[in-house]
């Protein structure tokens, strides 16, 4: 143990500022001094295995370096090589992790990329028979349908729907990928001239598929849990128009 002024005279690094005491501890490692910040070893063997977890900024020109040694760090070593094993196994002992990995991952985003353009066909299709299931309500081109289209699909086909057959009002439902949903569009002639506001219908019909939603005048969707009730809102929702 040493005088702070001492250590400072000697130019040891500080990181605490004004917390050292009158009397410090000095630790030198080749030309490295620095303050003791409180852990104290006989010498760095034993220490034991050192292994780094991370490394982050903290402030400008300041890193902080987090790391585990000797019985944690073996711990930590043994639990990796545990998790790769689990690995190995899922991929049936593939010779290369990493490549195999990466190669699921390029085949599950062309996959994906396949559903897309499927579900895009598909779209074009259901728009077709949309169209031909048009009714007239109130001076208005109708039509409601629950669908097997992703959110995504049924937006776009409303929007499509609804420019091309203005004065339009469209109620989809649709259970895809777990997820059960409500769409509505209303052209902008029937917002004016109707005063219907999809979003505010929407919300109120969400309750057929025990959930909430909202949105704008022209479009809004509700997403809920129960998909049993999304004919039941769809006819609801026609039913609003009739009355």
């Amino acid at each position: 143990d040493i005088p702070l002024a001492q250590a400072e005279e000697a130019g040891a690094m500080m990181l605490f500022g004004e917390k050292y005491g009158e009397t410090v501890r000095m630790i030198e490692f080749g030309s490295s001094k620095e303050l003791c910040g409180g852990i104290h070893v006989p010498a760095t063997g034993a220490i034991g295995l050192f292994r780094i977890e991370s490394e982050s900024a903290v402030a400008a020109g300041i890193r902080r370096i987090e790391a585990v040694t000797g019985s944690g760090a073996l711990q930590a070593q043994h639990e990796e090589r545990a998790q790769l094993a689990s690995i190995r196994a899922l991929l049936k002992g593939a010779a290369d992790p990493a490549q195999a990995i990466d190669d699921l991952l390029k085949a599950n985003t062309k996959m994906s990329k396949d559903i897309e353009a499927f579900q895009r066909a598909a779209a074009g299709n259901v728009k077709e028979d949309l169209i031909g299931k048009m009714t007239t309500l109130s001076g208005i081109h109708a039509v409601g349908a629950v669908l097997d289209l992703d959110s995504k699909n049924i937006k776009d086909l409303a929007f499509q729907l609804k420019a091309e057959k203005a004065p339009f009002f469209g109620v989809f439902g649709s259970e895809a990928r777990g997820k059960v949903t409500l769409s509505i569009a209303i052209s902008d002639d029937v917002v004016e001239s109707h005063g219907l506001h999809a979003g505010n219908l929407v919300r109120e019909l969400a309750s057929h598929i025990g959930g909430g939603g909202g949105g704008q005048a022209f479009f809004a969707t509700a997403g809920g849990k129960n998909a049993a009730g999304l004919q039941a809102a769809v006819d609801a929702a026609l039913a609003k128009l009739q009355g």
